[in-house]
């Protein structure tokens, strides 16, 4: 036995007490770990955002996802996680109410056998010499969420010599429009010197079956293709018939004549009349909208055509204000044609001379931003922002009031990339034309529900 140093002998613990140890050793270290793993795991420095590499999901060029390690935080709050991004949108357009229209729309029968839907929207668009421009517009148009897109096919650009055609530029055309999908209206007009009818190059030719010719030859080419056909543009203007005084009977004897080829050579596609322009000018100048249709309808011009084409500028009313308000309003034209909604009156007409069955077709409308105090269009000017609103109630006003008979409404302009601002046309584009970058307009459109 050993002995202390005092002398005295070491006596062994109870075995109690080594049973009480061991168990306050285990409390012991199971509060160390305890502890431990609060301050450097789930505690104040986990509160304050301690940081980690934590697996996200980044976007490549393409738009493709692919994996990578991103420093986020470990705990993040609602605020932490990065938005979604926005649509783009004018707010003071989107702060503007529509007001109710002032008088009731007109409302008739159903039509049967609807050629397109109602709307359809589209956009005019100036396809013809630049490729990359071309492409650039139409993208525009597939993002805007529209369905068609018109485009000019000239006839000096196609037949220069009679008889032979030049298919160059409208199969390029034709094949950029198919690569977006979209439906495609081809204006046809503006005579080539050698059929003659007159200066400048926008009258009916001398003979209306060399017109013929050539509209089955572009009817025949894009079969299937090519959705619909505008046969001529503004008819009841002097400017735009060879300068020649506003002539329905020739018109509708050269429109019989287009519909009776394009349908000969491509019975599905549809053939819509000229668009005819609003206006109060009397021959030799011009021949008002509503004359000009009661004329075509005088003159046997039913079951020529699929849909009846119209132009619908707005001037300075509102898109819902009743015609009757701008005639008694100088402010607003002192005339109702000055309106959008006028295209009630033509339809009136329509149901006058029992053509209820028939869609109607809007190949141009819009609003002009012109400044320019020179500018025959600058009494009826809007700014930019107002134009987006209006073309955006416009559309509204059509789809709530106008179905089912509305069809095809094509505004202008995606412009022509050679406009300058010395150009009226200018001013009605939606996009600038030089460089193709949005305006107001273009971005309301585009978010405008469809």
């Amino acid at each position: 036995m050993e002995h202390g140093n005092d002398g005295n002998e070491r006596r062994p613990m109870p075995a109690w007490l080594y049973w009480w140890l061991g168990v306050w050793t285990v409390a012991i270290l199971l509060a160390v770990g305890y502890f431990g793993y609060y301050i450097f795991s789930e505690g104040p420095g986990a509160a304050m955002g301690r940081e980690g590499p934590v697996l996200t999901r980044a976007a490549s060029h393409d738009g493709d996802l692919f994996p990578s390690l991103s420093p986020v935080s470990s705990s993040p709050t609602p605020t932490e996680v990065p938005p979604s991004p926005a649509p783009i949108v004018a707010t003071t357009i989107a702060e503007t109410s529509t007001p109710a229209a002032t008088a009731p729309p007109i409302v008739d029968e159903g039509i049967r056998g609807l050629p397109m839907a109602s709307p359809s929207y589209g956009m005019q668009a100036f396809l013809w010499w630049r490729p990359e421009t071309a492409h650039r517009d139409l993208g525009m148009i597939q993002d805007a969420g529209f369905s068609w897109v018109k485009q000019n096919f000239g006839w000096r650009d196609i037949e220069a010599t009679k008889g032979q055609f030049d298919w160059s530029i409208t199969d390029r055309i034709m094949d950029q429009i198919d690569e977006f999908g979209l439906n495609v209206l081809v204006r046809l007009d503006h005579q080539p010197a050698w059929a003659g009818g007159g200066f400048p190059l926008t009258g009916p030719p001398d003979d209306l079956q060399d017109f013929a010719d050539f509209v089955s030859a572009v009817a025949q080419r894009y079969r299937g293709r090519v959705d619909a056909y505008q046969i001529w543009n503004e008819p009841n203007l002097a400017r735009e018939w060879g300068g020649q005084s506003p002539d329905p009977v020739r018109y509708a004897e050269m429109l019989k004549l287009a519909y009776a080829a394009i349908k000969a050579a491509d019975p599905g596609a549809i053939v819509i009349t000229a668009g005819l322009t609003p206006t109060g000018t009397q021959p030799p100048e011009a021949m008002p909208d509503d004359a000009y249709l009661r004329a075509l309808y005088d003159a046997g011009i039913q079951g020529h055509y699929d849909m009846l084409g119209l132009h619908a500028a707005g001037f300075k009313a509102p898109p819902e204000m009743d015609p009757a308000e701008v005639a008694a309003d100088e402010a607003y034209g002192g005339e109702r044609f000055f309106c959008f909604r006028h295209v009630e009156d033509m339809r009136r007409i329509m149901l006058e001379y029992g053509d209820a069955d028939t869609q109607v077709a809007i190949l141009e409308f819009g609003w002009t931003s012109d400044p320019r105090p020179q500018s025959p269009y600058h009494w009826h000017a809007v700014d930019e922002f107002t134009k987006a609103d209006y073309l955006v109630r416009a559309y509204r006003y059509a789809r709530d009031n106008w179905s089912p008979w509305i069809g095809l409404m094509s505004l202008i302009y995606l412009g022509d990339p050679d406009w300058t601002p010395a150009d009226e046309q200018w001013w009605w584009c939606i996009n600038n034309p030089d460089i193709g970058s949005p305006r107001a307009a273009y971005i309301e459109l585009t978010n405008m529900e469809k």
